[in-house]
C-alpha cells in the first residue's frame, strides 16, 4: 500500500468526479489547484462540459484514457452509484475527498486491488508532501 505522497508523486492523470463551477464549491477550486501543479486533470459532472481549461465528461465511463486517481466530491451517500464506473476503468487508487467515507461502498474497489483513499483532502495532502 502507497502512502498518499507516492500515490500523488506517481499519478499524472486524475478524474474528479462532482467537479462544479460553482465558486462556493471546493471541487473547482481543487481541480484547478491540481491543473496548475501538472496533473492531466478530466473533470466528471453529468451536466457540465468544460471548466477551466478542462474537459468535462458526463461519466467516468466516457473518458478515453487511463487514470491514475478518481479523486470523488460528492456526499458520502453517493459512492455507491459510482462504484461499477470505478471497476470498470479501474484506477489505481480512489480518492475520497475531506468528509467522505463510505467503507461497505467501497469494499469492492479494494477487493480487485484499487487502493482506497478516505476523508482526505488531496490538496492538503500535496501542499503536506511537498
Amino acid at each position: 500500500m502507497k502512502t498518499t505522497c507516492e500515490i500523488l508523486k506517481e499519478a499524472k492523470t486524475i478524474a474528479v468526479v462532482g467537479i462544479s463551477n460553482k465558486p462556493e464549491r471546493d471541487s473547482g477550486r481543487i481541480a484547478i489547484f491540481l491543473k496548475e501543479r501538472g496533473y492531466n486533470v478530466i473533470g466528471v459532472n453529468p451536466v457540465q462540459k468544460e471548466f477551466a481549461g478542462i474537459k468535462i465528461y458526463k461519466k467516468l465511463t466516457d473518458i478515453d484514457q487511463d487514470i491514475d486517481i478518481v479523486d470523488v466530491f460528492r456526499n458520502s451517500n453517493n459512492i455507491p452509484d459510482i462504484i461499477p464506473d470505478v471497476l470498470i476503468k479501474k484506477p489505481k487508487v480512489l480518492w475520497l475527498q475531506l468528509g467522505i467515507r463510505n467503507d461497505e461502498a467501497v469494499k469492492p474497489v479494494e477487493d480487485i486491488g484499487i487502493q482506497v483513499v478516505q476523508n482526505t483532502c488531496i490538496a492538503m495532502e500535496y501542499n503536506f508532501c511537498r
